[in-house]
């Protein structure tokens, strides 16, 4: 009885380990995953500097 219940879960892990990577990859080639990761890019470039002071005190 233990022995099925560990089986059960270790083949849902595996298989929710397979699902998710293809998904991941599924969105991460799709023109909207490409098109997020271009724009999370150029919003990573362009990061405030919050060290500088622009009120001039």
């Amino acid at each position: 009885m233990i022995i099925s219940i560990v089986v059960y879960v270790i083949s849902l892990l595996i298989l929710y380990l397979i699902i998710e990577t293809a998904v991941r990859n599924g969105i991460n080639s799709s023109v909207i995953g490409e098109y997020l990761k271009k724009k999370h890019d150029e919003e990573e470039e362009r990061e405030p500097d919050f060290d500088s002071d622009h009120h001039g005190t």
